[in-house]
């Protein structure tokens, strides 16, 4: 089977979110769609990162009613650093049969240099970035992929700010998403 792994810090979930998971399930003719939400991702040390617990509860509701998506808590139950090397070594022994394909935003293209072995990654993976709009996409070598979707110039910190200046984010994430956040007193 073709799985596709979409790991990220989800902070909160949104439709530009569902939408690269959608398209990319299409585009790699993948069998379905895991979502990893990070338990600490070690790029971002932001304290307005909500806890792992709701992030996760956030994810699921998102993905409610879709089958082509899953969820998976890997990296919660690990607790610490998320690093994906670690995370696809997991699911290699899950899968041990499949191939793995670990999507992202392109919004990550700068940073994949930096990020822990991952030439190892490479080979764990098929790599694909999905353009997003206000990014540029860095070069490399043949072993990452892009792929074009429906561009929606979302972003999780453009709702947290909405949220927390009192704006509307509705038609931004599903509406069981954002009354969880509110219900909760998130990103206030």
């Amino acid at each position: 089977m073709r799985i596709g792994i979409f790991g990220g810090t989800f902070n909160p979930i949104h439709f530009g979110h569902l939408v690269l998971a959608e398209q990319a399930f299409e585009k790699l003719n993948l069998g379905k769609v895991i979502f990893i939400p990070s338990f600490q991702p070690p790029h971002k040390n932001n304290p307005g990162v909500v806890s792992a617990v709701h992030r996760y509860k956030l994810v699921s509701l998102a993905i409610k009613g879709n089958p082509r998506f899953e969820i998976s808590d890997i990296e919660i139950k690990r607790k610490g650093f998320s690093y994906l090397v670690d995370t696809l070594k997991g699911f290699k022994r899950i899968y041990p049969k499949s191939e793995l394909f670990f999507i992202s935003g392109s919004d990550v293209s700068g940073q994949i240099g930096k990020w822990r072995a991952i030439n190892e990654i490479l080979g764990l993976c098929k790599f694909v970035l999905a353009k997003r709009p206000g990014y540029r996409l860095k070069k490399y070598n043949k072993d990452i992929s892009v792929i074009s979707i429906t561009e929606l110039d979302i972003s999780s910190s453009m709702i947290r700010r909405k949220i927390k200046q009192g704006q509307s984010v509705r038609y931004l994430m599903p509406m069981r998403v954002y009354k969880y956040i509110k219900n909760k007193g998130l990103y206030q």
